[in-house]
């Protein structure tokens, strides 16, 4: 059974994470959540937790019951790493090497193949800024899908941005693990 690290970011798209952790724990895949605090603000961990059937990860502060980091754990035992949503200030992160909470920690520390999918406002993502980390994570291996490059975004604008749908993100997770 594949081991599957879903990491969620503070995007109001966190919301459809469920449906891809629910999915993905029908296929038959051990699927361990990892969220940043701006997720819970979106989603709370027990839904999530309910849906994988693990303990979701939340803080550095949760590894506080076992004498090996939890994050290193879940780094090791990774078969794929997923970041979905993945927003700009997590993109950011991980293309500077920055590890602050749990999910950035173990994209540093795992040797799994990474899958991100990009969830912001249109300008954000059309930023150069944002563009220069996507052209890093791209040149260290990581894979995308999406964004969405039309369609209502929950700030109101019209344009690219959105969460990819979910059974996109479900074929390149297949693809990504055969």
């Amino acid at each position: 059974m594949p081991c599957i690290i879903l990491g969620i970011t503070g995007s109001i798209a966190a919301y459809k994470a469920a449906d891809i952790t629910s999915q993905l724990t029908k296929d038959g895949h051990d699927v361990h959540v990892v969220m940043t605090h701006t997720a819970t603000e979106f989603i709370t961990p027990l839904t999530l937790q309910v849906l994988s059937r693990n303990p979701v990860l939340t803080s550095l502060e949760d590894e506080k019951q076992a004498w090996k980091p939890g994050h290193i754990d879940l780094a090791d035992k990774a078969d794929l790493l997923i970041i979905a949503p993945a927003s700009a200030n997590t993109i950011g992160l991980i293309a500077n090497g920055l590890a602050p909470d749990p999910l950035t920690s173990i994209y540093l520390a795992t040797k799994a193949p990474t899958l991100i999918a990009p969830a912001m406002n249109g300008k954000m993502w059309d930023h150069p800024a944002t563009q220069r980390n996507i052209q890093t994570l791209t040149k260290d291996g990581c894979h995308f899908v999406g964004p969405e490059q039309d369609g209502m975004l929950a700030c109101g604008y019209t344009g690219k941005g959105r969460l990819q749908d979910t059974p996109a993100i479900l074929q390149k997770i297949n693809t990504l693990l055969k």
